[in-house]
């Protein structure tokens, strides 16, 4: 038998890391683990545990960034954008995905045509902004005034 009485406790992570990825193995979405507690990832129990501030902040920077990226490399007159209105954009795609974000037909062309109070009038023009509420009406202002 290894014997387990490391002076480091980075080897010791080490270890456990790398047996519990094996055993518990990686799961993307949430699921009930064999007991019916709802589980992520490397068995990271939700129920009790769930996540704390700073692992949210890295998973939201991290979801931040798909979003720009996807913005970015999809959208031919994002990038023409001051830095302002591409972080209202970025928003909406975060909140509720590229997919839907392409459904604002009328909204896309004003901004493509640079009418950017309409624009942020036609934002307030969907399910979405009755779904999100202030969140939508804030978003709405920042995009017309082009500040935050």
């Amino acid at each position: 038998m290894q014997d387990l009485s490391f002076s480091s406790a980075n080897k010791l992570e080490e270890i456990l890391t790398d047996r519990l990825m094996i055993s518990e193995g990686f799961r993307q979405f949430p699921y009930k683990d064999s007991v019916g507690i709802l589980t992520i990832g490397y068995g990271r129990n939700l129920a009790e545990v769930g996540v704390n501030k700073e692992e949210a902040k890295y998973l939201l920077i991290n979801d931040l960034k798909t979003a720009i990226l996807i913005c970015r490399s999809k959208l031919d007159w994002f990038n023409e954008l001051d830095l302002i209105r591409q972080s209202v954009i970025a928003d909406m795609v975060f909140n509720m995905g590229f997919n839907r974000f392409l459904k604002f037909k009328k909204f896309i062309n004003f901004i493509i045509d640079k009418d950017y109070a309409n624009a942020s009038k036609e934002m307030l023009n969907s399910l979405w902004a009755t779904q999100v509420k202030g969140r939508a009406t804030n978003l709405s202002r920042i995009f017309k005034d082009g500040k935050i």
